[in-house]
C-alpha cells in the first residue's frame, strides 16, 4: 500500500532503479564516450521534455547502448554524431514518441482559443 503510495507521488521505482543503471552504465564508458554521452544526457534532460517513464528509460538505455557500442568498436564520436551534433540528437529524441511536457501546453493553449471564442461569441 505505501508503495503504491509512493509510486503515485513519484513515479516508478523500478524506472528510476533502471534509470540510475543507465547513469552507471554511462559513467563507466571511456574518454571520450562518457564526456560526449552526458553531454546528449544533459541535452535530453532539458530538449526533450518526456513525461512518460518507461520510454525516457527506453531513451536512455538506447543512447547508453549505442556510446558503449562505439567505444567497443572505437568509432569516433564525430563518425557516430555526424556534422551537426544538435541535429543529431534532436532527430534520436524525436524517435521516442511518449508525452511530453509541451504536449500540456499544446493543449491548454488550443483550449484558450476555444475558451475566448466561446466568450467572444456569447457577447455578441
Amino acid at each position: 500500500m505505501a508503495r503504491n503510495w509512493i509510486e503515485l507521488v513519484t513515479g516508478s521505482l523500478e524506472q528510476k532503479k533502471q534509470y540510475r543503471q543507465t547513469k552507471a552504465r554511462i559513467d563507466a564508458l571511456p574518454e571520450p564516450y562518457v564526456t560526449v554521452a552526458k553531454a546528449f544526457d544533459r541535452y535530453f534532460m532539458r530538449y526533450g521534455g518526456l513525461t512518460d517513464g518507461a520510454t525516457i528509460v527506453q531513451m536512455y538505455d538506447d543512447l547508453a547502448d549505442l556510446w558503449e557500442r562505439a567505444a567497443v568498436d572505437g568509432t569516433p564520436v564525430r563518425d557516430v554524431v555526424g556534422d551537426d551534433p544538435v541535429e543529431f540528437a534532436e532527430t534520436f529524441a524525436q524517435a521516442y514518441g511518449g508525452k511530453r511536457w509541451i504536449d500540456k501546453e499544446r493543449a491548454r493553449l488550443a483550449q484558450a482559443v476555444v475558451d475566448a471564442e466561446r466568450v467572444q461569441g456569447g457577447g455578441s
